[in-house]
């Protein structure tokens, strides 16, 4: 199948169960008002939180007997106290949560926490890289494995809900959260989204194994582009082109039965999402016949009248949102919800069949990951937890997921007898190679929690004979800003180089989550590019080690340096595929999941129109068109040499209906083992609105010994090469399609147009 398999008619997309069906029936003829409303409402743990005399907190009977006995409250989510928990901990907590839920209502509570990158709320678990990185590594069977990990050690904490994977089209730099997206592409978002789905809940939607969790779609849609680049804050994306790029990746994971979904928190055109019918009700539900759960962002109800401005009150917020289509609220902080609703519900402001409509999704999620059957799950069962052999799967996707952008005159992999002098922010920080949602939200403790693990000192110190660490620049405390940094050590470092064959510096950003990453310049610090260009003036070679979230502007010191590598955010185990890397014990195989911008005023994405590239116009309207970015999307270099040729197609001419497959053979001309990420790529040469200049369709990713040749098929439905024209309609025209796997390109021409009235389905 192609990237976007948007024609897959698959009504409704999960068949559902008639057991559950009639199971949810029977509950739901039974339930109060009160009972029904308190089942939509979505509470953060810290409601049932209280400290005793000696200012430790503890889960209270008496707020869990006023957040479930009175208001019948049935889901909880977040990390208690604020920090990761043991297993232990996990288990009694939410234990005590189910005990009373069943106990008052006789219908299990559904915990959900945000576990980003593995079990990252849980000490001791396996953290994989973010999901920037497994962008990079465009390997979906990795993907997938990470997901199941993930999802094993998650139930192994008695949790079942895990609000994951993260697909947001991370198509603008400036947003804090680009690192939680898999990077730019519609292709690589849903082909990675989708397998993490599989991953994190198995291949049956209607029975999640005792060992997997619901997934939770996020955030529906456009969240990654906003016009400010601040988080949560206004995007402005025509309708053609949501539902061809942004609507993709969520109608694959459906696709492959996502059992939820959360929303953006921010709007789009004007029109909050929270409030939107159309998507929610119209896009999600009729036009799918998806029969999952829509669940608000932090606050997101009340947002409509506190920040947006389209409600009168919170409780005309609420009315706004149910009747949109929302069906569990996470109003994180305000039991008084439950009571707006039923007050709406009395009044015939909503209905109670769309309450009844939310609370048979809600069971139904309820059912189909087992809760009934196993409340308190046998935790006992779970013995593989933070295994060596998930360890190894944690590392395997650090090492396919770390980038060589640059390596002039093969300066690297280095000679383990090399004298390095290792410098920089980021050379000795767990913080920076994991990011947030790491033990607490904005991932400040992760040196406390993750001591175990190798820093890239440590990493590089256990692999090579001479390491010498000088700071130079160092961030600010644990309770600072994200942003600070204070110079400790330049001169030091620049005197310590007479010393040195080669010089590392580890330079990029700290760690920070969601809104209090904002920031207002993508340039990398002063400190830190004057530490790079004093120790550039000792004439010794020198390797940047990129850190981060996002891509950091360093065109003015990128010639300075030899070589280039972009970890992004690897996780526990990046300081070790670092090592391994530098040293030539693994290979590079990662390629940029998004375009590195080089000047802060010119960003971009690969998929950009003709007439944002041109020559100078002349005439009276003189201006510079030329794309000019640092490194271009999916750019990406090795040790070894890869070289195509023999690119053929099964047919030269087609029709909407076909499947179009492409071979081509593939050498490793090098001397070293290596991992190629075969692309598969079009250009519509002319289409009646302006096409992209080039569209990534399908990828896989192969290994290949020296001297090793391979041949690859990649397929697509003819019908991913269509898109919605201005008229809102999937169109596939007459004419010519340019296709290019590696350095072969080919033709093909599709033979008639076709225009399709079902906005999903032809």
């Amino acid at each position: 199948m192609g990237c976007n398999a948007l024609f897959a008619a698959v009504p409704p997309a999960i068949r559902p169960d008639a057991k559950i069906e009639t199971r949810i029936e029977k509950i739901l003829g039974r339930l109060t008002l009160e009972e029904k409303i308190g089942q939509m409402c979505q509470l953060t743990v810290s409601m049932v939180t209280d400290m005793n005399d000696s200012g430790h907190p503890f889960i209270s009977d008496e707020l869990l007997d006023t957040v479930i006995g009175h208001y019948k409250v049935g889901s909880i989510l977040n990390v208690p106290f604020d920090e990761a928990q043991s297993r232990e901990a996990w288990t009694q907590i939410i234990g005590r949560i189910q005990r009373r839920s069943l106990d008052c209502l006789g219908i299990p509570c559904i915990y959900g926490v945000d576990q980003m990158h593995g079990a990252s709320y849980t000490r001791g678990a396996t953290f994989f890289p973010q999901g920037i990185n497994m962008g990079a590594a465009l390997n979906c069977e990795l993907m997938r494995r990470s997901s199941e990990i993930s999802a094993y050690e998650t139930r192994a904490c008695a949790i079942p809900w895990n609000f994951a994977p993260v697909m947001d089209l991370g198509r603008d730099p400036r947003w804090s959260r680009m690192w939680e997206s898999y990077g730019e592409d519609v292709c690589v978002n849903s082909r990675l989204a989708a397998a993490s789905v599989r991953g994190l809940q198995g291949d049956d939607p209607n029975r999640i194994g005792m060992y997997r969790v619901a997934a939770c779609l996020k955030h529906f849609m456009a969240y990654g582009v906003p016009v400010s680049g601040k988080d949560r804050t206004p995007s402005s994306v025509t309708r053609n082109a949501l539902r061809e790029k942004y609507f993709a990746p969520f109608l694959e994971c459906i696709r492959a039965g996502a059992l939820s979904l959360m929303v953006n928190s921010s709007n789009n055109d004007g029109m909050p999402f929270h409030a939107n019918r159309e998507l929610l009700t119209g896009w999600l539900k009729e036009e799918l016949n998806w029969d999952g759960v829509i669940v608000t962002d932090w606050n997101d109800i009340y947002n409509l009248y506190e920040r947006d401005h389209i409600a009168e009150s919170r409780k005309d917020a609420v009315r706004i949102a149910i009747n949109a289509g929302i069906d569990m609220a996470m109003v994180p902080l305000d039991r008084d919800f439950c009571v707006y609703l039923r007050e709406l519900v009395e009044e015939g402001l909503v209905s109670e069949r769309r309450i009844d409509d939310a609370v048979r999704r809600i069971l139904r999620l309820k059912m189909r990951i087992g809760l009934f059957e196993e409340p308190f799950p046998d935790t006992s069962k779970f013995d593989r937890f933070a295994r060596d052999e998930f360890a190894a799967v944690a590392l395997q996707a650090a090492e396919e997921s770390e980038v060589l952008l640059k390596n002039d005159g093969g300066l690297l992999p280095l000679p383990k007898s090399a004298r390095i002098l290792l410098t920089g922010p980021n050379a000795n920080s767990m913080r920076c190679l994991n990011g947030g949602w790491s033990y607490t939200w904005q991932g400040e403790r992760c040196d406390e929690f993750a001591d175990r693990y190798n820093t890239i000192y440590e990493a590089l110190a256990r692999k090579f004979d001479h390491v010498t660490w000088i700071p130079g620049v160092e961030y600010g405390t644990p309770s600072e800003n994200w942003q600070v940094e204070r110079v400790r050590g330049i001169g030091e470092a620049v005197s310590a180089a007479a010393d040195a064959d080669v010089i590392v510096v580890c330079i990029g950003e700290n760690s920070y989550c969601e809104t209090p990453g904002n920031m207002n310049d993508l340039n990398l610090s002063q400190n830190q590019k004057k530490l790079v260009r004093e120790l550039a003036s000792t004439g010794k070679p020198l390797v940047l080690v990129l850190n981060e979230g996002r891509p950091r502007l360093i065109g003015d010191i990128e010639p300075l340096a030899q070589a280039v590598v972009d970890i992004l955010l690897p996780g526990n185990y990046g300081g070790d595929a670092l090592a391994n890397l530098l040293a030539g014990d693994a290979n590079f195989s990662a390629r940029l999941p998004f375009t590195y911008p080089r000047w802060p005023d010119a960003l971009a994405t690969y998929d950009y129109k003709p007439c944002q590239k041109r020559g100078t116009m002349e005439g009276e309207y003189n201006y510079d068109a030329v794309m000019d970015v640092q490194w271009p999307f999916c750019h990406g270099l090795s040790y070894t040499t890869f070289e195509y040729g023999n690119l053929r197609a099964n047919l030269t001419e087609f029709r909407a209906g076909d499947t179009l497959s492409f071979t081509v053979d593939i050498s490793n001309t090098g001397d070293c083992a290596g991992k190629e990420a075969v692309l598969l790529w079009s250009s519509d040469l002319v289409a009646s609105l302006t096409p992209d200049v080039i569209r990534l369709r399908n990828f896989e990713k192969i290994s290949l010994e020296p001297g090793e040749t391979r041949t690859v098929t990649l397929s697509i439905p003819a019908s991913d090469l269509a898109f919605v024209g201005y008229d809102g309609r999937w169109r596939l025209e007459k004419g010519d399609f340019r296709i290019r796997m590696g350095t072969e390109t080919l033709f093909v021409r599709c033979v008639e147009t076709r225009v399709w009235d079902t906005p999903n389905i032809p």
